[in-house]
């Protein structure tokens, strides 16, 4: 949320656009927790910043006639304070992204902001498990009381389903899989369906079966310890230990297993299109980060294996 340090520093009715701006962007952009604290926290720091360069409260009319010359003073700012590429990037999105929605409610219009380049960015290609990795991990976890089956039953979810973290997470006991599928609500509100294989309902039904807590249709799947939906950090945490445990690579984190669906698919003969649908990508080009993988696999074993490149 935007703080109240801050928002002293703007005038009433640019306030109370901050309010309806962030009002948008959980209830109609559905924006995950962790997106929406940054997209605040950006605008926060460049609203302390357009205050600090004026010397006054901020106004709908300081923003709308920033030149592009404060909001690269702003991100040549951020970087003198050790902000990367990547951050910058993020945080010139995310005052995008305010300015749009003024323009569309007919609040202001600022013609600068679209000469403002983004830092360049480094192509990422995910890090996925080898497959045997993956089946290791899944395979050797611990089962011996239900805290151990919940995180078994979360991890088969998301290496057999390919979800999102927060995705998984959001999932209530309504939203069990029927007739072979799982209904999935993801980013931006869009729904799609994914087929669930046995193993994975298996899991889920040993997990619950364990679960100390009764079941409701209202109540999360996913539970901690004291009957509360589960959090990430605690999922960040179990998979840091199972990793220890089982000598897996840093890069085995919960979303590398999303990663490791996605790319075990193509590898095996699925074409991009079926797993776009599979991920909820809006766009295939980021479906197509998973060819990069394959590529970066093919030329490994080719170096490893030619006789002139050893």
């Amino acid at each position: 949320m935007i703080k109240d340090t801050t928002l002293e520093k703007c005038e009433d009715d640019f306030a109370d656009m901050l309010g309806k701006w962030q009002t948008w962007l959980t209830v109609e952009k559905n924006l995950s927790k962790h997106t929406f604290r940054a997209y605040c926290s950006d605008v926060t720091q460049f609203i302390d910043f357009l205050s600090s360069h004026h010397s006054k409260a901020v106004s709908i009319g300081d923003l709308s006639d920033a030149r592009i010359t404060d909001f690269r003073s702003w991100l040549s700012n951020k970087a003198v304070n050790g902000a990367s590429n990547q951050t910058r990037a993020r945080a010139l999105s995310s005052i995008k992204n305010l300015l749009k929605w003024m323009d569309k409610q007919g609040i202001a219009h600022n013609a600068a902001i679209g000469g403002v380049r983004s830092p360049k960015l480094p192509r990422k290609v995910p890090r996925p498990l080898e497959e045997g990795q993956a089946f290791r991990l899944l395979e050797e976890m611990p089962d011996d009381d239900w805290i151990a089956l919940r995180n078994k039953a979360l991890f088969t979810l998301l290496y057999g389903v390919g979800l999102r973290i927060d995705e998984a997470l959001s999932l209530n006991i309504s939203d069990l899989p029927r007739d072979g599928f799982l209904r999935v609500v993801g980013k931006g509100r869009k729904e799609r369906q994914i087929p669930v294989l046995d193993q994975v309902v298996d899991t889920l039904d040993q997990y619950r079966e364990a679960c100390v807590f009764p079941e409701t249709n209202d109540r999360p799947l996913f539970l901690g310890v004291r009957g509360k939906r589960l959090n990430q950090s605690v999922v960040q945490k179990e998979m840091r230990d199972l990793r220890r445990a089982l000598n897996l690579p840093e890069t085995a984190t919960p979303h590398a297993l999303r990663h490791s669906f996605a790319t075990h698919l193509l590898q095996n003969g699925a074409n991009l299109r079926e797993i776009q649908e599979l991920l909820g990508h809006a766009s295939l080009s980021t479906t197509q980060r998973y060819t990069d993988v394959n590529a970066e696999e093919l030329m490994r074993v080719y170096k490893s294996a030619h006789p002139r490149a050893k």
